[in-house]
């Protein structure tokens, strides 16, 4: 059985780190930075794992969260409605807005939007799409925040950078919180302001410790354990 290779890069980036150590959310942040060297602007990923079992109905983990700071990527909103919500739809921003037409784009496999928000009457005429947007991740859920009346409400907040997040199997949920090229204040925000969503929606069912840890990481870089208890705002 052969071992994964390590680039010279990527173990002179691990060397700047010391694994037996959490780091608190400032230096966290700061190293994470510095430990960015990919020739392109990465993104800053966390990976919380959480006290739950999400086979239980009580422990599942799924919400929506606006990073006060943006994502820092460019999202392009599609909209399924009718009549006047499309006019609407459209002096909000979104990129594509349609009805029947716009269905059957998606059944042809053009798929050049990252969320797809849809009004509650016409969720009858788009479960066909179940089986293309499923396993994207695109079809629209109440839960998520994309089947709505307030269309224009709804495709601001995308814009300006609402994810939705859930739990995997393993009790994990990996996020973005922002851009490498954000300020250290920026991303720590964002980072704050995740924790407090994960706080705020923590499962009926959850028991016991629901904290366990926390690692940051770019999109090339290696992994930094930060100190959950530091991720929080410091009153001045």
């Amino acid at each position: 059985m052969s071992q994964t290779k390590i680039s010279r890069r990527f173990k002179s980036l691990l060397d700047m780190i010391d694994n037996e150590k959490q780091y608190n959310l400032y230096e966290a942040v700061k190293l994470l930075k510095f430990t960015s060297k990919a020739k392109f602007i990465e993104t800053a990923e966390v990976h919380f794992l959480l006290g739950l079992d999400p086979k239980y109905a009580d422990q599942q983990l799924r919400s929506t969260v606006i990073l006060p700071k943006g994502t820092g990527k460019s999202v392009r909103v599609a909209v399924i409605a009718k009549g006047e919500k499309l006019s609407e739809a459209l002096s909000a921003g979104a990129d594509l807005a349609g009805e029947e037409d716009l269905i059957e784009k998606i059944l042809q496999g053009h798929i050049n939007f990252d969320k797809l928000i849809a009004t509650p009457d016409v969720m009858p005429m788009i479960a066909r799409l179940g089986r293309i947007l499923g396993p994207r991740g695109l079809m629209p859920s109440p839960k998520a925040g994309t089947v709505t009346i307030d269309v224009a409400n709804a495709i601001k907040e995308f814009k300006l950078g609402k994810l939705e997040y859930r739990i995997d199997k393993t009790g994990i949920v990996h996020m973005p919180f922002g851009k490498i090229n954000f300020s250290i204040e920026d991303l720590a925000d964002n980072l704050i302001t995740i924790k407090d969503s994960l706080d705020r929606n923590r499962p009926s069912g959850s028991k016991g410790k629901y904290w366990k840890t926390c690692h940051i990481c770019s999109t090339m870089g290696p992994s930094i354990e930060v100190e959950i208890n530091t991720i929080k705002k410091f009153e001045s």
